[in-house]
């Protein structure tokens, strides 16, 4: 602030006047102050200067101001109208994502391609957005950068401009991903001595083949073309490279050229890859048979050979976690809850064409209950249909109730004939219920069965990964048509995914347990007033959950006015990264 001194005809006023840019970097200034006129304050001042005393009044004030200590008084007129087209509002929830992603030095890796290409687009700010907006505002790319005009940090970038990035980022995605797996690891602890593979896939909106679009069997059973994201995750659930594979593409054959990129790209060359039954060929089990590399994978005990799924079943030799008994599980006393909230294990070594491996199978009490009801559910179901005349046959994943329906076809006089009926496969449930409460996993580790049986129960965290980016960052359906722009779609939610699950951690470490939905939604509604001359008014709800993003970000924005000097240092925080780390 400065005094301002300012003739009026026979008078001359005192001002204490504050100097800022407009939101459109405009240099304006605004009177804070009025002291009055010399003339008065010679006769109230008992002849003290008024010019210096007014001047001591600005240079307290400005201290003040420097301290945070002032108070802010704005004035409003009701007559006044707006400005048309001005902006007041804007979201500051992204700077929590802006910090982390400068962690992670993706700026520096923009740099670093821009240097290569010799482009002239803002490749930074063009991947920083869409990431903030993928999380926060999730939709196509042009809504992306409509939603990114409401944060603090107005984008630069065009449209079209945003389309060419996509490209580059395409063509550059091992390196962005490898890059991020390193310098995550200055950041958080990565876990990757036993890590998780899935595959799923992401349908268009289009009937059309081409390229990576091609028609397979869809998770959500949509006749739409598709394309299958193969996804590796380390043991805390944080992703670590992803791959595009076209939709018709066997999963069984996506994951070993994955495994190579980390032993390329990551040096990751010692590892345990724990997959599901789907991806647990012979082939994959074998690949991983090595002095650097094991297994870890469900094995469906009903596609064992008939002497172990005996072996399997046989009620004697069982053992529990923290027990040193052997337990017949036919005789188990399952009024108590400890017993019948445990899983039984018991193991021994099979050879399969060479592959020695070791099955460990698991009953639980709870776990047979829970498929009986699921059953009986699926039954009524099917009861129903056939009682409407609506059966029909078809059914095979363990969630269709329709595989319990059987066709017979008959005469009148009981010959076989073109007269259908259906009845319930009473044959097909007693099958199902063999195998009621029992789970098989397959491994070549020497671990103890509980270990292997830890490490194989961190699987859902991958499912987990894929439904924050189906259902909370909307990856699905795709609009977009050339494979280049489809993979760097998928690179933007990798990445997304990466910058949440870090936030997740660091907001969590106290122990509470925020849900990504959570934190996004409230990172969403992160707004703020902008006060001309002044700074930011928050308007949102201060809750434990923004206490404690502020607390993991090291800034606050929760104070009653922000002001813009404070702002500006807030955002430069959020932009610091240890260059000599990255």
């Amino acid at each position: 602030m400065k005094l301002s001194i300012k003739k009026s005809g026979r008078f001359t006023y005192l001002y204490a006047v504050k100097g800022f840019r407009d939101d459109r970097g405009v240099s304006t200034s605004k009177v804070v102050k009025k002291f009055g006129t010399i003339e008065e304050l010679k006769e109230s001042l008992d002849g003290e200067d008024p010019v210096e005393w007014a001047r001591a009044q600005v240079e307290e004030m400005t201290a003040q101001e420097k301290s945070g200590k002032q108070e802010v008084v704005v004035k409003y007129k009701p007559s006044v109208r707006l400005k048309k087209d001005e902006q007041h509002s804007f979201n500051g929830g992204y700077l929590f994502l802006q910090k982390i992603y400068h962690e992670l030095g993706l700026d520096r890796i923009c740099a670093r391609i821009a240097d290569k290409h010799k482009f002239e687009f803002d490749l930074d700010g063009i991947l920083s957005r869409l990431i903030y907006t993928r999380i926060m505002y999730p939709g196509s790319k042009r809504s992306s950068l409509e939603e990114s005009r409401r944060y603090i940090e107005q984008p630069g970038s065009d449209l079209h401009e945003i389309y060419r990035a996509l490209s580059v980022l395409s063509g550059e995605s091992d390196f962005i991903q490898s890059r991020a797996y390193r310098n995550s690891k200055k950041i958080i602890t990565r876990k990757s001595g036993v890590i998780y593979y899935d595959v799923t896939n992401y349908y268009f909106e289009s009937e059309q083949e081409n390229g990576l679009r091609q028609y397979g069997l869809s998770k959500e059973h949509r006749p739409n073309p598709i394309v299958q994201m193969g996804l590796f995750m380390d043991m805390e659930g944080m992703p670590l490279a992803f791959d595009i594979n076209p939709g018709n593409t066997s999963e069984q054959l996506t994951m070993l050229p994955l495994e190579k990129k980390l032993n390329d790209n990551f040096k990751i060359s010692r590892l345990v890859v724990c997959t599901d039954a789907g991806l647990s060929s012979y082939d994959n089990r074998k690949a991983n048979d090595t002095a650097e590399r094991s297994f870890i994978t469900v094995q469906s005990l009903k596609k064992l050979k008939g002497h172990l799924q005996e072996w399997s079943l046989q009620p004697e030799g069982w053992h529990m976690k923290g027990s040193g008994k052997i337990f017949d599980i036919s005789q188990l006393d399952e009024e108590d809850k400890e017993i019948y909230n445990a899983t039984f294990h018991k193991s021994r070594w099979i050879n399969e064409n060479g592959l020695e491996q070791k099955l460990i199978a698991t009953f639980s009490p709870k776990y047979r209950d829970y498929l009986r009801y699921i059953r009986h559910r699926q039954l009524e179901r099917a009861g129903k249909a056939i009682e409407k005349g609506t059966a029909k046959l078809g059914g095979k994943r363990s969630t269709d109730y329709r595989r319990f329906i059987s066709q017979t076809s008959y005469t009148p006089d009981g010959e076989l004939a073109p007269l259908t009926s259906y009845t319930l496969d009473r044959e097909m449930v007693g099958q199902e219920e063999r195998f009621d409460g029992y789970y098989g996993v397959c491994t070549d580790l020497l671990d103890e069965d509980t270990a292997i049986l830890k490490y194989n129960g961190l699987r859902w965290k991958v499912e987990d990964c894929f439904r924050v980016m189906k259902t909370d960052f909307e990856a699905r359906p795709v609009f977009l048509q050339r494979d280049d722009r489809i993979r760097a779609h998928f690179l933007t939610c990798f990445l997304s995914l990466l910058i949440m699950r870090i936030l997740e951690k660091k907001v969590n470490r106290a122990g509470c347990k925020f849900s990504v939905r959570e934190i996004s939604d409230t990172l969403a509604g992160m707004d703020f007033c902008s006060i001309p001359g002044e700074g930011f008014v928050p308007a949102y709800t201060r809750t434990t959950l923004t206490d404690h993003l502020h607390g993991s970000a090291g800034f606050r924005t929760d104070t009653q006015i922000i002001t813009k000097q404070t702002m500006r240092k807030i955002i430069s925080s959020t932009r610091k990264n240890d260059e000599k780390k990255l």
